[in-house]
């Protein structure tokens, strides 16, 4: 990981800072941004999103899902974790927390969309940041790329469903139109044309041209995401400046979810006597989420305004300083994990 990226906890809380501001200072600028809408998607937080997307779906090799025979386990314990645990445990940890026991200091009109933001979240499973977690603990690279590849292809089938799902349980009415139109545009599209450039990369240059482009577009993804976070919170300014407890509060679920889930999924390889270096990168793609996909279909759904938007956003807040902690417990705990694994690798 380098400098740019371990300080992005610091980045993300300045862009707070600097949303904030300007949102004060130049309110017009703000709301000019926000009515340049199609269809209710701001078209430029869409090209601000696919700034951000693409370069990390450049990444994704989808021939490396031959490889899921080799690591079934693994994969397994991940997608079981991903898409029959996590999205409802969001949603209850979600209800229980900010629908029932923060309710009182949280503005009433808000509770149901911040906790739709945090379905959003755990509904879509990290995909180009699990890369460098998995790198950090000497995660198996064909195992997390494979169960990368995999997810991604999930999504497209299963993001716009299990939304809808989940939103439906919280009482909240799903815009079918504006979540299909959100999946096509934040899944669909750029998994194509990210695949079409990948292959056009690697036939003209090889696996050097995928790398050199990867390495001009990493900071442009960056950029793109730190912008959109001046946005969304130069319109969430006024709300966090009168009730700023309102981002530990939102903050609370969304930690409790992440060691949740990381620690089933990291339990179950255990159980299953799956080797080490897959049970570690298979607890943090079962803990981490595609915020990218999340703060995107929150705009599009609720708004740039909504308490969606700013719950999805307080996902990456939160995201890199609690992923780094994860990456650290299930390295100090190795000499546990092999000491009494049950059966073979995966």
């Amino acid at each position: 990981m380098g400098t740019f990226e371990r300080f992005l906890s610091i980045w993300v809380a300045l862009c707070i800072i600097v949303g904030i501001a300007l949102g004060q200072l130049v309110p017009g600028a703000f709301e000019t941004i926000a009515s340049a809408e199609l269809a209710r998607v701001n078209l430029i937080v869409a090209a601000l999103i696919w700034l951000m997307i693409i370069p990390m779906l450049l990444k994704i090799d989808f021939g490396a899902l031959g490889s899921v025979r080799q690591h079934w386990k693994g994969v397994g314990v991940t997608l079981f974790v991903n898409w029959a645990i996590k999205p409802f445990s969001m949603a209850a940890l979600g209800t229980i927390f900010l629908g029932w026991l923060f309710a009182p200091l949280l503005p009433a009109g808000q509770i149901q969309s911040y906790i739709a933001g945090l379905i959003l979240l755990a509904a879509a499973p990290c995909t180009a940041m699990v890369f460098v977690w998995s790198n950090l603990c000497d995660g198996e690279p064909n195992y997390t790329l494979s169960q990368v590849a995999l997810n991604d292809l999930l999504m497209v089938v299963l993001f716009a469903p299990l939304v809808s799902l989940l939103l439906g349980v919280a009482a909240i009415t799903v815009p079918w139109d504006t979540l299909l139109l959100s999946v096509a545009l934040y899944i669909v599209v750029p998994v194509i044309v990210a695949q079409v450039a990948r292959r056009a990369l690697l036939a003209s240059g090889g696996k050097g041209a995928l790398d050199r482009t990867l390495a001009r577009l990493g900071p442009m993804s960056l950029v793109a995401l730190l912008a959109t976070l001046v946005l969304l919170f130069g319109f969430q300014g006024e709300q966090i400046v009168a009730q700023p407890v309102v981002i530990a509060l939102i903050a609370v679920p969304i930690l409790i979810q992440v060691y949740l889930n990381a620690g089933i999924a990291y339990w179950l390889s255990r159980r299953l006597g799956v080797a080490w270096c897959v049970a570690a990168p298979a607890a943090l793609i079962g803990a981490s989420n595609f915020f990218e996909l999340a703060v995107a279909a929150a705009i599009s759904l609720f708004g740039l305004k909504s308490g969606a938007a700013l719950a999805t956003v307080v996902g990456v807040l939160v995201e890199v300083p609690v992923m780094l902690s994860v990456v650290s417990i299930v390295k100090r705990t190795r000499g546990w994990y092999e000491e009494r694994a049950v059966g073979g690798a995966a």
